[in-house]
């Protein structure tokens, strides 16, 4: 879904040829100041040696480092500058002069334009040994740990080999994090010092990375990343010295695995089209298939834009704030086969609205509920306040194992069912249950994890701050008859403390907090209850390597962790730690 570069020669209307520059009089007098090696517009020729966290490749002009989107580690590939700062600058890829072994033709016919992928121009395995390294990088750079077989930079930050990237990080409270890089291009090579930048926002839910404005996050290379014992099975505590961070779990078909779709919608002349937003701006894309989505919501938002164009259904413009239709949502339960559709208006009155359902209900099989939610505001956030149930349920249900889950309109849910069964069962296997446990959610959500818990576990308490989540995840119990798991809503870090008073030990913690890691009174609240096993699953290997520090200073030990491809072909990576009590 982002830029085709299976070709060995870049399309001049890719959408990933780098970023504009913006510049100003100001800026232009800076750089002439700064009497740089590379100059603006001109073309270089140079060798990528890694990646940095938004999949651009990284590479050195006369000392100078570069991030080239579309270009992979290995590759002497053409380029013209397309902006510069005092320590790095963004160019375009022109042409790949010696192709990676990992490179790839993407499959997507609109990968040149589209904002969603930005890895199909890589092999599935290249992918899954970068990700790994990314783990690598952030717990060696970030986190100040030692990794089995890694060459170990830990706390020296000069003992960097071949085509890596030395990082001191400091990551900031809210998951950002401010960085100082060193670029080594080979032995002998310049340093490029203080590439640093600002915070990040974050995103609801595809995770991983630091802020997207820095680019000197975990650089890694695909080809020189270490393997480890792949034939090991299950946590080998006490075995050498450091973590053992095994091979990314990744999925046998990396396709169609996506069982949600949300979908802008705007004009053209030939009525409503919908699609996804092209990189760095919110021009729609018109699309008819998502390789990285389940089918059925490729055909279902097509069925609802054409229903939409025949029956003349105004879209949002969110420069007027006029216009009805503003996204397209569609959940897709991949065990059950029911879909649910939400319709985002900008305001409750549809026009033609029974005409519209009938026809929905007509063209579109295994629809088990169609929704409305009205988002009057001039914002970018797609879900509003007031959600109505046009016809049918207003949940749908699917099993993640063999736990049912009711998933209503604004209830979250991992969008890789295949892989998130994968993600809970290794939590499962580090929580070592035996059945006599007393555990902790923290961050529990809708209860996914907790009730994956609940089935081995004697108790299980779940904690979330959302009460509407809570809500959902107290029915989820109910709806499997679960009896041994309750859960409450609050801060963590505040109900925990309150369990302990009443005399409730966790034998295990879970966490899976938001990007931004877990709050620093969270971390002192486990220090405090020493659970035997603190089970870390994470979205964010930056501030995943924070916490551990914090814990290990503490007195826990980080046994293992197993990265897990839950987005094939993006750069985001989950993870799953182990740590046991010292």
């Amino acid at each position: 879904m982002k830029n085709n570069r299976g070709r060995t020669r870049a399309g001049a209307s890719s959408g990933r040829g780098g970023r504009s520059s913006g510049g100003n009089r100001s800026n232009t007098a800076a750089v002439a100041e700064w009497n740089l090696p590379v100059t603006k517009n001109e073309d270089y020729t140079i060798e990528i040696i890694g990646m940095n966290h938004d999949g651009e490749g990284v590479g050195r002009a006369e000392g100078y480092t570069l991030f080239v989107a579309g270009a992979l580690p290995g590759e002497k590939v053409r380029v013209k500058v397309i902006s510069t700062k005092k320590q790095f600058g963004y160019a375009k890829l022109l042409d790949v002069l010696e192709a990676s072994p990992d490179r790839v033709a993407a499959p997507c016919p609109i990968y040149d334009q589209c904002g969603g992928c930005q890895l199909q121009h890589m092999s599935y395995a290249g992918q899954l040994a970068w990700k790994r390294q990314r783990v690598v990088d952030a717990l060696e750079r970030i986190g100040k740990l030692r990794v089995q077989g890694s060459a170990g930079i830990g706390a020296d930050a000069e003992a960097n080999v071949g085509a890596s990237t030395d990082a001191a990080a400091e990551v900031n409270a809210d998951g950002s994090a401010d960085l100082k890089a060193n670029v080594n291009a080979s032995a002998g090579a310049g340093v490029v010092n203080d590439v640093s930048a600002g915070n990040s926002s974050s995103t609801s839910e595809s995770a991983g990375g630091l802020n997207t404005d820095n680019p000197s996050d975990s650089f890694a290379n695909s080809a020189d990343s270490v393997q480890n014992d792949a034939g090991a099975q299950g946590p080998v505590i006490g075995r050498g010295e450091g973590i053992l961070v095994r091979d990314t779990l990744g999925m046998d078909e990396p396709w169609r695995y996506r069982n949600k779709a949300q979908v802008p919608i705007g004009v053209a002349e030939g009525g409503l089209v919908g699609g996804f937003y092209a990189r760095n701006s919110h021009r729609i894309i018109d699309m008819e298939t998502c390789l990285i989505q389940h089918e059925h919501n490729d055909e279902v938002v097509s069925r609802v834009k054409a229903i939409g164009r025949e029956l003349g259904i105004s879209a949002y413009n969110e420069e007027t704030g006029r216009g009805l239709l503003r996204h397209v949502v569609v959940k897709k339960a991949f065990r059950t086969g029911e879909i649910m559709l939400v319709l985002v208006t900008n305001g409750r009155d549809i026009p033609h609205k029974d005409e519209w359902i009938g026809l929905i209900r007509e063209q579109i099989a295994d629809v088990a509920s169609i929704c409305q939610n009205v988002n009057t505001k001039q914002t970018n956030v797609i879900f509003g306040d007031e959600t109505r149930i046009l016809w049918g349920r207003d949940v749908i249900y699917d099993y993640i194992g063999d736990v049912q889950f009711a998933i209503s309109a604004r209830s979250f849910y991992q969008v890789n069912p295949v892989q998130t069964e994968v993600l809970y069962g290794k939590t499962v296997e580090y929580a070592g249950l035996t059945g006599k446990e007393t555990v902790i959610d923290a961050y529990c959500g809708i209860g996914t994890i907790s009730l994956f818990l609940a089935q081995h576990a004697d108790q299980v308490y779940g904690v979330e701050i959302v009460k509407e989540a809570i809500e959902d995840a107290r029915s989820n119990a109910q709806l499997n008859n679960m009896n041994n798991v309750k859960f409450e809503v609050g801060a963590s870090e505040d109900v925990i403390p309150r369990w302990k008073e009443q005399g409730i030990e966790a034998d295990v913690i879970v966490v899976d907090p938001p990007r931004k890691g877990c709050d620093p009174r969270l971390l002192d609240t486990i220090l405090e209850m020493k659970p035997e096993r603190v089970v870390y699953v994470s979205c964010n290997a930056s501030t995943l390597a924070r916490d551990l520090a914090v814990l290990e200073e503490g007195g826990y030990r980080t046994v293992e962790v197993t990265p897990v491809d839950m987005f094939p072909h993006t750069v985001h990576v989950e993870s799953v730690a182990l740590l046991v009590r010292n």
